[in-house]
Parts: structure tokens; sequence; C-alpha cells
């Protein structure tokens, strides 16, 4: 299990979408909480690489992780964090 955390601007990005695709970028988000364990997340290359999207139609959500630590002697593990930092449609998702 990974923690989920969603940026003010992707925040701001999912409150101007439609109600029928928050819907569905918000069940991304749950399965997001599955990490690594997400099916369709596809790692971005070149100025993006570290970055992964998942798709839902022409929408995309865009994310990184950062990893957790691993349990140390009596300290309990710590979750990989999954951070969204932007959602929308496919044009032009990827320009900036």
């Amino acid at each position: 299990m990974a923690v989920v955390m969603v940026l003010p601007d992707a925040l701001a990005q999912l409150d101007e979408l439609p109600d029928k695709i928050v819907a569905r970028v918000t069940r991304i988000l749950e399965r997001l909480r599955n990490w690594p364990d997400v099916s369709g997340a596809k790692p971005l290359r070149g100025e993006l690489a570290g970055r992964w999207r998942l798709r839902t139609g022409d929408y995309r959500v865009q994310f990184y992780v950062e990893r957790g630590k691993p349990a140390q002697g009596e300290q309990p593990a710590e979750p990989d964090t999954v951070v969204v930092e932007k959602i929308g449609h496919r044009d032009g998702f990827y320009d900036e």
C-alpha cells in the first residue's frame, strides 16, 4: 500500500473537469494506493523521466513516487508516497 498525495495545482485542475471525468480520475487515485501493483501506469521519458502517467480516456494523471524506508530493526517500514502533480486532457498535457 502507498500513500497518495495530490498537490494543490492538481486539485485545482481536478476541480475544473466535468463531473463524469472527476469520478473516473477519483477511481485512478484510489487505484494508486496499490502502488506498485497498478496496471496501465507508463513511465515517461525525456525531461519527464522519473514520472509516470495513467490515463482514462482522453485524460491523464501524472505522478512520481517517493520511496518509503524499509523496516529497520523494530522500526516499521514506511510506505511509498505517490505524488500526483498534474491532471488534465491529453491535448497539450505534456507541454510546458
